[in-house]
């Protein structure tokens, strides 16, 4: 599976988004619970200028897996660049009964006084994106 999702990013690099599209469709088919090629889908939507359907599939990587990184960045960027625009973003579906509920977060143990935990240094910005993808994923 590793070597078709590295397929899909290479023809991704290389602007073959129908080919990128394919490969990343055969690794989601053969494995629906693959958050990491629904990303990929959702990267080559946006490459298209194709915003609303790589938020929906940026949204479905989530539910697939809250926890991947490259989804909520996705998403997060799409809905800030909508808004930048006064575009409201399509409202998530609900989620039906019986879904899996997200963790939840651990009570506050500390003192009330407690000053909050210094914030992290920022880490190394990412390579230089190029084209849509990179406008709608960089930040500031």
């Amino acid at each position: 599976m590793i070597e078709l999702l590295l397929e899909a990013e290479r023809q991704l690099a290389a602007g073959r988004l129908d080919e990128a599209a394919r490969i990343y469709g055969q690794a989601a088919e053969a494995d629906p619970r693959n958050s990491i090629a629904v990303v990929g889908l959702a990267r080559v939507a946006v490459e298209r200028g194709e915003e609303r359907e790589a938020l929906r599939l940026g949204r479905r990587a989530l539910e697939i897996d809250p926890e991947n990184v490259a989804g909520r960045r996705l998403v997060a960027r799409i809905e800030e660049v909508m808004a930048a625009r006064g575009e409201a973003p399509p409202a998530a579906p609900a989620k039906p009964a019986g879904a899996t509920r997200a963790k939840a977060s651990p009570p506050n143990t500390s003192p009330p006084n407690a000053s909050p935990p210094a914030a992290s240094p920022p880490t190394a910005s990412p390579r230089r994106r190029r084209g849509i993808l990179g406008r709608i994923l960089r930040r500031g």
